[in-house]
């Protein structure tokens, strides 16, 4: 995040290059958002885990919903400030600004916020006799998971995750205007930022097909940051956000950009997806904490197709009756442990191994181990 600068001490990356004016004509000290405690409890298990499941990356964001204040932002393999060295290696890129991905899953949150938020429809809404595979063009779209059942509620469709459920709620709601909610939470264009580092969704052509890969988040790409401010706004009441890095003396002025309600109803859906056997984020429903979130796991995108390469988020919010904190964590490459032994929350029993290679079994474990440390901080000083 601080960046480094070259021999004449002039900032050539990070908060140093940006802010590089600032820095040497102002007589008073440029302010940081981070918690220097909360960073390095953040980095520690990324670390920790980077070892465990031999992810090649990592990214992890804290963020106050409400004051877009970021106060923990760690992207591995990172490197040492005091040491110029040429960082052309990509391995170095800031993945949680730079980063460009297809996140999968997460996006499926962002497909029910715009239906409620149109009111086309409400969370009791059913659709009945879902496809397990239909067809758009040359492409079969599938289920992820053959088990799910043919008729659901929409507030189940987003917490069983289902792909052809998606696809239906975004029918409802149409090109033009999921294309016009996704711009308005930030999620689809630039961001503005406090770094120069940052990345360019990938444009494309919006139109049938595309609408309905869009809704459980693929063909589409975006950066972590602008995952977490999407968040940030579904889930704040439905104010828009812009994520910080330096302390403002200002409070920013709240502009409402969804309806009453619509952050109410998503929290409580995201609430079950993390406490409920249906859902698939039980592994960081943390006692005391009401975490909810919602996982996405994805293959990185190679030429004109998908590699192997997985891309595991989980993007959670807590408390979910009053949220306060977005935290992401984003692995790339993860691989699954045969060693790694999960001690289940209300279970007598653990587990060793990792049964899938999925953000439910990686990101979701990982989350669920940062907020048991960072919880007692977050409730004494924020």
């Amino acid at each position: 995040m601080i960046g480094q600068i070259d021999d004449n001490n002039k900032g050539i990356s990070g908060i140093e290059k940006s802010f590089d004016y600032e820095l040497r004509s102002n007589k008073e000290p440029l302010k940081l958002t981070l918690d220097i405690n909360l960073q390095y409890i953040i980095r520690q298990e990324l670390l920790k885990f980077t070892e465990i499941f031999k992810n090649i990356g990592s990214t992890a964001i804290l963020m106050n919903v409400n004051s877009g204040e970021i106060l923990s932002m760690v992207s591995l393999p990172d490197f040492d400030l005091n040491k110029r060295t040429d960082l052309s290696d990509k391995l170095y890129l800031n993945r949680a600004t730079k980063g460009v991905y297809e996140l999968g899953s997460v996006f499926k949150t962002f497909t029910l916020a715009s239906a409620l938020n149109e009111g086309v429809v409400d969370v009791n809404t059913e659709f009945l006799d879902l496809e397990k595979a239909i067809r758009c063009g040359k492409h079969t779209i599938r289920e992820y998971d053959e088990k799910i059942p043919t008729n659901l509620t929409a507030e189940q469709i987003l917490i069983r995750s289902g792909n052809i459920g998606s696809v239906r709620i975004a029918q409802k709601i149409g090109v033009e205007k999921h294309e016009m909610f996704l711009k308005k939470i930030g999620v689809l264009n630039k961001i503005n930022f406090d770094l120069e580092e940052i990345g360019q969704p990938i444009p494309f052509d919006w139109g049938k097909c595309k609408l309905a890969t869009v809704s459980f988040g693929h063909g589409i790409t975006t950066t972590p940051l602008q995952l977490a401010k999407g968040y940030a706004i579904i889930s704040n009441g439905g104010y828009d956000v812009d994520p910080t890095l330096i302390k403002k003396t200002k409070l920013q002025k709240k502009n409402k950009i969804l309806k009453n309600g619509v952050s109410e109803k998503i929290n409580s859906i995201l609430r079950k997806i993390v406490s409920t056997k249906e859902g698939t984020a039980e592994l960081a429903n943390v006692p005391g904490y009401d975490v909810a979130g919602k996982t996405g796991t994805a293959q990185q995108v190679s030429g004109d197709g998908y590699s192997k390469i997985k891309i595991n988020t989980f993007a959670s919010i807590f408390p979910s009756t009053n949220p306060k904190f977005v935290l992401i964590v984003l692995l790339e490459d993860p691989k699954t442990s045969e060693d790694y032994v999960y001690k289940l929350r209300n279970s007598k029993f653990n587990l060793k191994g990792t049964p899938f290679n999925t953000a439910g079994w990686t990101s979701v474990e990982i989350v669920g181990k940062i907020i048991e440390k960072i919880g007692p901080i977050l409730a004494t000083k924020y």
